[in-house]
C-alpha cells in the first residue's frame, strides 16, 4: 500500500492526500472518490495494518490464555514498530470493513474457554491492546525511525542534566527510555497480572 510506504518516508504530519496522489501520478481529486478525507485514509491504512498481522495473530502459541496475550501483544507491538508513527495511525481509528473480525472472535473464544465472561474478554483484549499501543507510541518518541538512531533528546546524559536537582525523575528515566524490550515485557506481565486478578472470574 502506497499511503503506508510513504509514512515511513514522511511520517504521520507529512503524509496527505496530495502526496499519495502525486507518489500514484494521479490527480488529487481522484483520491477523494476512495477518502473523502485524511481520517478515512488513516482507517484505511490502520485496517491494512490489522489484515497484516491476522496470519501471526492467528499462530500465536495457545498454550493457555496467558501466553496468547503476550503473543497477541508481540504481534501488535512487532508490527507497529515497523511503521514510523505506526501506532499513531493505528490507534484511535475505526478498521473498515470485517477483516479484523476473524483474528478477534480467536481472541474472544481463547479468554470464554478460559473463563472469561465475555464482558471481561472484551476488556481483558482492549486492555492489552492499549497498553501494547501506548507503549509504541513511547518508544517511537525515542527512536522515531524503524530501526534508526535515537532521538538525541532522549541522550541520558543531557536529559540528567536538564532534570538537575530531580535526581529521582533523572533516574527514573533510565527505566523509561533504555532497555525498551525490557520495560515492554516486565509492563506487560503486570497487565496479564492485573487482568487476571480483576477480571478472571474466582473458581
Amino acid at each position: 500500500m502506497t499511503a503506508l510506504r510513504l509514512l515511513n518516508e514522511v511520517g504521520l504530519e507529512g503524509l496527505t492526500l496530495r502526496r499519495i496522489a502525486k507518489e500514484l501520478d494521479v490527480q488529487a481529486p481522484a483520491l477523494y472518490w476512495h477518502f473523502k478525507n485524511k481520517q478515512e485514509l488513516l482507517d484505511e491504512m490502520a485496517t491494512e495494518m490489522f489484515r497484516r498481522m491476522g496470519t501471526a495473530l492467528c499462530a500465536v502459541d495457545s498454550s493457555g490464555w496467558q501466553a496468547v496475550m503476550t503473543g497477541a501483544a508481540h504481534v501488535i507491538r512487532d508490527s507497529l514498530l515497523g511503521y514510523r508513527d505506526g501506532a499513531k495511525v493505528f490507534g484511535g481509528t475505526r478498521f473498515r470493513g470485517p477483516d479484523y473480525a476473524g483474528p478477534v472472535d480467536t481472541l474472544m473464544k481463547t479468554l470464554v474457554d478460559a473463563g472469561f465472561t465475555l464482558p471481561a474478554a472484551a476488556r481483558a483484549w482492549f486492555t492489552i491492546q492499549c497498553y501494547t499501543m501506548g507503549h509504541v507510541i513511547e518508544e517511537q518518541s525515542v527512536y522515531p525511525f524503524p530501526g534508526g538512531e535515537r532521538d538525541p533528546f532522549y541522550a541520558q546524559a543531557e536529559r540528567e542534566r536538564r532534570l538537575d536537582g530531580h535526581a529521582l525523575t533523572a533516574e527514573a528515566g533510565r527505566v523509561f527510555f533504555n532497555d525498551l524490550d525490557t520495560g515492554f515485557e516486565a509492563g506487560l506481565r503486570a497487565v496479564i497480572a492485573g487482568i487476571e486478578a480483576t477480571l478472571l472470574p474466582a473458581e
